[in-house]
């Protein structure tokens, strides 16, 4: 007999229950969002910052993590209106942790500014995660170390690369620090676009689950969103860093993942975006989704983007259209068949380390 979830004995029958839950919620997000929107709100300290630098963002808003009285405050409210059922919803919005990973939930995002708090449990004998940049401005505030390790990395970028002349094969090599223990208490104010850090299970016994504070400022870039082996430095996965581009990017990964060929219009509209990752993106899924409306389109785009590196993956991957009958391994010979690069979200696997564009058809 399979077992039952909590799911199974959620109370749809008794609607006076229902209702008694959404009203305790609303009532909370209520009271939550009129001291946000107050003068001395959260939401009003990060709206009274939307046009100042990163790093004066950062700064100012600074008291938002060392003070955390407005947190705990929070959280023992979402605590009790589970207490009072344990159905209810409280509203706080929650992200990641779907795959048993890390997760966390966000306490404020308007515009570039947004506030998190994060839960991160590192198994033992866990990879190396990639070390991961992103422009912007951030800080970190630890909660609770878990007796966790840090592992700080820095990457160079020049102000041509911050100007729209990013490319793979000129990237910079990524340097690693040494791992140290992870402190409870700690702050870490960092140039995110320049510096990142991974965490690692510290000292035996360590239950390795670490509570933090993150408050990033990230305003539109076009410089991408850049991923680095740890072991050897090299560069192996680029994306585009804009929030926008995003979200259109994990919209057409799913209609490619459910076969609408009926949208090809959207992924085409997306191959003319202004940040090159994000062409070469929509390129790609297109190709895996619809090949015979992406092959002119694939032709025109290894002949005239501006970027030189996706010129080039859109040759390379054009060139698999025009492979002779029986060179592509597929029963049936040559011609388009399905992309099998990795998902937006995925570090390229090694053999594209050299061309982190490249889509292996």
């Amino acid at each position: 007999m399979a077992s039952r979830s909590r799911h199974d004995h959620f109370p749809r029958a008794d609607a006076a229950r229902r209702l008694a839950m959404r009203r305790a919620a609303g009532d909370l997000d209520a009271a939550w969002r009129a001291a946000d929107i107050a003068p001395d709100g959260l939401f009003a300290a990060i709206d009274a910052l939307a046009d100042v630098p990163p790093d004066v963002a950062i700064a100012r808003l600074m008291p938002w993590l060392s003070d955390r009285q407005w947190l705990d405050g929070r959280i023992d409210a979402a605590l009790a209106l589970l207490r009072a059922d344990l159905f209810a919803r409280p509203p706080l919005r929650l992200v990641g942790g779907g795959d048993g990973g890390g997760g966390g939930l966000v306490l404020a995002d308007r515009g570039a500014i947004r506030l998190t708090l994060q839960f991160r449990p590192l198994a033992a004998g866990a990879p190396a995660p990639a070390a991961v940049f992103v422009p912007g401005r951030a800080a970190f505030h630890i909660l609770a170390d878990g007796g966790a390790s840090i592992r700080l990395h820095e990457v160079a970028v020049s102000a041509a690369e911050e100007g729209g002349g990013f490319t793979a094969a000129a990237a910079a090599s990524c340097r690693s620090a040494a791992p140290r223990p992870l402190q409870k208490g700690e702050a870490l104010l960092l140039d995110t676009a320049r510096q990142s850090f991974t965490l690692e299970n510290g000292c035996a016994g360590a239950s390795g689950d670490v509570l933090l504070l993150e408050l990033a400022v990230q305003p539109p870039s076009c410089l991408p969103i850049r991923a680095y082996d740890v072991a050897s430095g090299r560069l192996t996965h680029v994306s585009a860093s804009r929030r926008d581009s995003s979200f259109r990017a994990m919209a057409l990964a799913l209609l490619r993942q459910f076969g609408r060929t009926d949208a090809a219009a959207f992924f085409v509209a997306e191959t003319k975006a202004g940040d090159f990752a994000a062409r070469w993106n929509a390129m790609r899924e297109l190709v895996a989704l619809d090949p015979a409306t992406a092959r002119p389109l694939l032709a025109a785009m290894a002949a005239s983007d501006p970027h030189p590196e996706v010129r080039r993956a859109a040759a390379a991957t054009y060139a698999f259209f025009s492979l002779p009958s029986g060179e592509t391994g597929r029963e049936g010979g040559g011609g388009p068949g399905p992309c099998t690069s990795p998902a937006p979200s995925t570090p390229i696997s090694a053999p594209c380390d050299r061309d982190p564009l490249a889509c292996r058809a």
